[in-house]
């Protein structure tokens, strides 16, 4: 969303109706009262002569409001990606969620996804309405301000966890924000703070909807990975390590509106923002489902479908490794077959879990690990084998990343260059791990069939059709994954 084309009249509306599907796409910015609020907050409306509107949080800090204390901004969705208006937008925010500027300055940022410094600075206030280092910035302190309400953790720990340098830059940004001390913060919300056990932390990550729930969660069970992740009907729980820290993920519909409640136990300082923006990737939190409907309600094969899951989301990956393993161990071969050899390939080379919970017994192997781990005798073909040590070794020397930086294109290439992995398997592992809402495994039997309503259509031809899907081709994948032609039928039919 450009900041440029915010309709003031239309904004208002959204915030009259209090309508969640514009949740972190327009902050209100009241200037009677220096506060800035999400479209769903629950105050009185206020006078529009007193409303300004912006895209984003950052670009309301930028202006000197500070965030409201009833609809708190540091719950709502994510920053959608403007991959509609500006690629290079979407990569380098990406990358800042990811703490690209804790340590390191604009000048790298932009580097990182092929700009200078001043073109990345001046497409940031065309598109999000604040230079990176503010959003950076933002994104550091409604963070701390989410972890001060939600958590029992120490003041130095959330400092720690939000991407401070020190104790005392994250006092002085919250009081420079709030005016007041972080023990305030906490002492006035102490109400929300729920009872933690151990060491664990309960948080609450929202999204725009609608949200398709089930469907994900369906998606995501046929493919668990045996003795890593454990999916019911209602929640899905995973085993993590994370650099020192280690533990549990417990991720399941939140009592709050259009929220996931995430439960995060473990040893070790927790990385909070990494594990949450992991999350938030896995079950695709920051999609933006108006402009996807935008794209492609009218088109004859998905419009039927998405009228059936108007909450689509990509299924994505809390590790990228871990799915491109994944991915290599699913080439020709079922889903049930290739869950069956991902759960022999943890028990061989993962590290058991001090404790067994449930059915999870182990983290997933390091890629140096399997790189060097016999995987003989596990039903794999030498040429398996191969693959899953070439690209393990390629994420462990550094040769194969899962960050945003590179075009898709390029993704492609990178991916391509280990052998054993081909144009579908790069576009899966770009579409789940990377997060690329525009790649698209055309050549996929499944994807030929449904396109062709149960006669596979040629994977040339399949490529042209998508070109009306773009950027979203990623989700019209899905679409067409997920929601079967007869299932589409029925609905036309209703």
């Amino acid at each position: 969303m450009n900041i440029e084309t915010l309709d003031p009249d239309f904004c208002y509306r959204v915030i009259q109706a209090k309508d969640a599907r514009f949740d972190g796409r327009i902050f209100t910015c009241v200037t009677s009262t220096g506060i800035y609020c999400r479209p769903v907050c629950p105050a009185r409306t206020p006078k529009k002569e007193n409303c300004r509107f912006v895209a984003s949080a950052a670009a309301a800090e930028a202006l000197g409001f500070r965030s409201c204390l009833r609809c708190r901004p540091e719950t709502a969705p994510g920053t959608p990606a403007w991959a509609g208006t500006q690629a290079s937008v979407a990569r380098a925010l990406r990358l800042i969620e990811d703490g690209a500027l804790d340590e390191n300055g604009v000048e790298e940022l932009a580097a990182r996804v092929g700009l200078g410094a001043r073109q990345l600075r001046r497409l940031f206030l065309a598109h999000v309405g604040a230079t990176p280092q503010t959003v950076a910035a933002n994104r550091r302190l409604l963070t701390a301000k989410q972890l001060i309400t939600e958590t029992g953790m120490s003041f130095a720990d959330i400092a720690f966890a939000a991407g401070y340098q020190s104790l005392r830059r994250f006092n002085d940004a919250v009081r420079a924000s709030y005016g007041v001390a972080p023990t305030s913060l906490r002492r006035d919300k102490s109400a929300e703070v729920p009872t933690q056990g151990g060491n664990a932390i309960t948080l609450r990550l929202g999204y725009r909807p609608p949200f398709d729930w089930e469907r994900l969660l369906a998606y995501l069970a046929i493919r668990a990975i045996p003795g890593v992740e454990e999916i019911s009907a209602t929640q899905y729980r995973r085993s993590f390590r994370l650099g020192d820290a280690a533990g549990i993920i417990t991720v399941a519909p939140s009592q709050k509106p259009n929220a996931l409640s995430i439960r995060i136990q473990g040893d070790g300082v927790l990385p909070i923002r990494q594990i949450a923006t992991r999350i938030r990737r896995l079950f695709d939190l920051d999609a933006d489902p108006q402009a996807i409907a935008g794209a492609l309600r009218n088109d004859a094969r998905l419009g039927p479908r998405l009228a059936r899951a108007s909450g689509i989301r990509v299924p994505g990956a809390f590790d990228g490794f871990e799915l491109g393993i994944r991915a290599i161990l699913g080439q020709q071969v079922s889903v049930k077959g290739a869950t069956t050899l991902a759960g022999r390939v943890v028990a061989r080379a993962g590290t058991p879990l001090t404790h067994k919970d449930g059915s999870l017994s182990h983290y997933f192997p390091a890629p140096a690990a399997l790189a060097a781990a016999d995987l003989s005798g596990l039903g794999l073909t030498g040429g398996r084998i191969a693959a899953l040590k070439a690209f393990a070794g390629a994420v462990a020397r550094g040769e194969v990343n899962f960050d945003p930086c590179e075009t898709l294109d390029e993704k492609i290439v990178e991916l391509c260059a280990v052998p054993g992995i081909g144009e579908w398997t790069a576009h899966y592992i770009a579409l789940r791990a990377v997060g690329e809402p525009d790649a698209f495994p055309a050549s996929d039997l499944g994807l030929r069939k449904s396109a062709g309503n149960g006669a596979p259509i040629a994977t040339r031809a399949l490529e042209q059709m998508a070109e009306d899907w773009r950027p979203w081709r990623g989700y019209a994948a899905l679409l067409l994954w997920m929601v079967p032609a007869i299932e589409a039928a029925a609905l036309a039919a209703d």
